[in-house]
């Protein structure tokens, strides 16, 4: 394996502290800080608003709500966007998570009873929700961290639940969910033109409230966030593939919480690379890096990305939104660096990563070697590690523009 050699993080004595440092915050913040929260079966608080779909045992789930059991603005329990903007920690993030009560019921998809109506109620709504639940039990104190969907924690079946006001829904969405003969993804284009949050969308649409009547069910919400994504990035892409190419070589970065990213924009027609890094320390020195990737080219793609997985379609989107921007197309290669990132925090916190990228002056070059120096002085790992891996680099230049005979 090839290191940067100037970062101090690859002295031993460091190494050491970074683990002593991962330990203590899984010790501390997962497992005992956050399990002070006291909690009956009946309590009354405020939705975030946020629910949850499972997708195990698909079509016959979990589903439920998520409530602390307080009264409150909570929408900083549940949305990345918040996250990302206030800069909060793992471990704030974490204490928060651990504030909200997962009510959940079983129920089949396709199926609707008082509980997913319920359910279904929430999800529409812009503020938190004031809700009253009863639980057959007192709520388990697990956290559960899954890198792909949202961290659940204290969970209980629910007996019964009840608003305790009407919830508050935009317009839009009203609309939207009131009409069953638009498909799901017209209606996912539309509430995205209009301002609706990426967290809001995946959970109307995990609520199974968008698309023709007869096609309406409960969407895991992993696999919501994943398609919300990916429906908003190739609608965008319709246009951004009939621009102009980018006229320089531009280089943006944005690291937040253990996930370092460099992307790369080459002025080229549109495709699009993601190469992702773990960085995994023991005791006083690494083991080994895990390397994970994913790409596609001009045209959409047509299976899904098994290794980047749900990233790779956070990303396209955030770099979607910046090229539908400028009203240009490119081929770009985001590289991510996974470092101390001891707790998976969901993919909507790397969609905001790499939209805090885009929002920043890119840097320019002139040739790739300059970039790729630049590059190379912020990443831990050697960048010819990644360009060994990389595809799109390969095909980079490889066919004679017609410019070039110009």
């Amino acid at each position: 394996m090839e290191f940067n050699k100037n970062k101090k993080l690859f002295n031993d004595k460091f190494f050491g502290q970074i683990h002593r440092k991962i330990y203590r915050k899984k010790r501390d913040i997962v497992y005992d800080k956050n399990f002070n929260l006291k909690i009956g079966k009946h309590f009354s608080g405020s939705s975030p608003p946020e629910i949850f779909v499972g997708r195990y045992n698909y079509p016959l789930v979990n589903a439920g709500i998520l409530s602390p059991n307080f009264f409150e603005n909570t929408e900083e329990l549940s949305m990345p966007e918040i996250w990302h903007k206030k800069n909060f920690s793992i471990g704030e993030i974490l204490t928060k998570r651990n504030e909200l009560i997962y009510s959940r019921f079983k129920t089949e998809i396709k199926k609707t009873n008082r509980f997913t109506k319920l359910m279904q109620e929430i999800s529409m709504a812009y503020k938190p929700v004031s809700t009253e639940f009863f639980l057959k039990q007192i709520p388990k104190k697990k956290l559960e961290i899954n890198k792909f969907s949202p961290i659940i924690a204290n969970q209980a079946p629910l007996e019964s639940a009840r608003l305790q006001e009407n919830p508050k829904i935009k317009a839009k969405v009203d609309y939207l969910v009131s009409d069953t003969e638009n498909k799901a993804v017209d209606s996912i284009i539309e509430l995205y033109k209009n301002n609706i949050p990426i967290s809001n969308l995946n959970k109307i649409l995990s609520a199974g409230l968008l698309g023709l009547k007869t096609q309406r069910k409960l969407v895991p919400t992993r696999w919501s966030i994943t398609a919300v994504d990916d429906t908003i990035s190739k609608n965008l892409l319709k246009k951004i593939r009939l621009y102009p190419e980018i006229n320089d070589i531009l280089v943006f970065n944005s690291e937040y919480n253990g996930n370092h990213y460099e992307i790369l924009l080459l002025p080229e027609k549109f495709s699009f690379e993601v190469i992702e890094a773990e960085i995994k320390f023991f005791g006083g020195g690494f083991e080994n890096i895990n390397f994970w990737q994913d790409h596609e080219f001009f045209y959409d793609r047509k299976n899904y990305a098994n290794e980047v997985v749900g990233a790779y379609y956070a990303n396209r989107l955030a770099l979607c939104e910046y090229l539908e921007k400028i009203k240009r197309q490119a081929t770009a290669l985001f590289l991510r660096e996974i470092n101390n990132y001891y707790a998976p925090l969901g993919v909507g916190i790397l969609r905001e990563t790499c939209r805090d990228a885009f929002s920043k002056n890119p840097e320019k070059f002139d040739n790739l070697e300059d970039a790729s120096e630049v590059i190379q002085s912020r990443l831990v790992l050697n960048i010819n590690l990644f360009r060994e891996k990389s595809v799109i680099l390969k095909e980079y230049r490889k066919q004679v523009r017609l410019d070039e005979w110009l």
